[in-house]
């Protein structure tokens, strides 16, 4: 058993995508394997998924190159057959790179990504019950020191004001990276408080699952 902590984190986005490839079939394994003719991807890239499988789609994940036609995608299992239907997981897959730091972070928080849920109250039943039908939207929060001359702190702004989706990655301390893809968006005026650094908010929202591998 081991634990980490938020201290030493750092935190990256890029929107620096490679030509998308096509993922002719995904496979229903674990971890999925995915056809691709002549991909052109090594073990270890980061690679964001589009696919017919909702829970797969707008996706960041580490690939291990199994041939110059094939690569699975580390951590997915879609063993499951109700969720995955065979034959439908095809899409694309494009490389992620040139990440961006993104600059002073000060505090991370999140929400989301929780069960949602159902209420149904059969008339045959004094008791109600709780359906899961899906997950709540997960969404990042970072504050940062407010620097207006910083170069990834502008580029950030651009980005929030065109609406532009990006890739996310946080690199905890422990080596633990997880990932998304989604809006972000960031406050121009900083918040001014007596005795605390001056902050603007950078907010992330994912449009798919978060992703995480250990070290």
């Amino acid at each position: 058993m081991s634990y980490s902590f938020p201290e030493g984190s750092k935190f990256f986005f890029s929107e620096t995508f490679a030509a998308a490839k096509v993922i002719s079939a995904l496979s229903n394994a674990s971890p999925a394997v995915a056809t691709s003719a002549a991909h052109g991807f090594v073990d270890g890239n980061e690679i964001l998924i589009s696919s017919g499988w909702e829970d797969v789609t707008d996706s960041v994940y580490k690939i291990d190159q199994l041939s110059p036609d094939t690569f699975s995608l580390l951590g997915l299992n879609t063993t499951d057959t109700d969720s995955f239907n065979p034959g439908g997981g095809a899409g694309t897959a494009q490389l992620v790179s040139a990440w961006v730091e993104i600059p002073q972070v000060l505090t991370i928080s999140t929400s989301g990504g929780d069960p949602k849920f159902t209420t149904i109250s059969p008339l045959a039943r004094r008791n109600s019950i709780n359906v899961p039908t899906g997950f709540n939207p997960t969404s990042i929060t970072l504050t940062l020191g407010h620097d207006a001359s910083n170069a990834n702190y502008q580029q950030m702004l651009d980005i929030s004001r065109t609406l532009r989706k990006v890739a996310f990655k946080m690199v905890l301390s422990g080596g633990v990276a997880s990932y998304g893809y989604g809006y972000m968006a960031v406050s121009e005026m900083p918040q001014l408080n007596v005795n605390q650094a001056n902050q603007v908010t950078a907010s992330l929202s994912l449009l798919g699952r978060s992703i995480s591998y250990a070290s």
